[in-house]
């Protein structure tokens, strides 16, 4: 009996040991582009995966129009936007869209026809991507696998670079 409970003591141990919890985020564990909901600014039409030009880069960018390193990745991106012109851009804000709105008529997003700009209101793709800091940027193929994250502070020209 004593030995029977040691043997059930050790299987018990070696079991917890070898279990692993997945740590990793959703993004990484599915790399490809996810599916998503958002509302279009500035007219609220419903934007989600199949509306995405297929064979055509995307980069999905998380923002907060409140956040000073967002702004700067937008004049970044707006400066260098030649760099993307093979791209397709969606920016998600989950902030307020009279915010949203104010940011996207700020930078004239409406002057860059590869920029599509949406309202997350669910927060879907911040849960999706375990965001931590703004702007987080994903950068997927062609075909729609991940390439490269990038997330904080972080330059246009390596997401540029990424698209290659």
């Amino acid at each position: 009996m004593k030995r029977l409970l040691i043997i059930l003591t050790w299987v018990c141990i070696s079991q917890t040991a070898v279990a692993q919890t997945d740590t990793l985020p959703i993004y990484q564990r599915f790399p490809t582009v996810p599916l998503f909901t958002v509302m279009t600014v500035p007219d609220s039409i419903k934007f989600t995966k199949a509306d995405l030009k297929n064979k055509k880069p995307t980069i999905i960018m998380l923002f907060s129009p409140d956040c000073h390193h967002c702004q700067m990745a937008v004049k970044e991106l707006i400066e260098n936007i030649s760099l993307f012109d093979k791209a397709q851009v969606l920016m998600v804000s989950s902030m307020d869209f009279v915010q949203v709105k104010q940011f996207y008529e700020e930078y004239k997003i409406a002057n860059f026809p590869n920029i599509t700009m949406g309202r997350d209101a669910s927060y879907y793709l911040g849960t999706f991507y375990k965001i931590k800091n703004y702007p987080s940027v994903f950068v997927y193929d062609k075909k729609g696998k991940l390439v490269e994250a990038f997330e904080g502070t972080f330059q246009m020209k390596a997401v540029a670079d990424a698209l290659d």
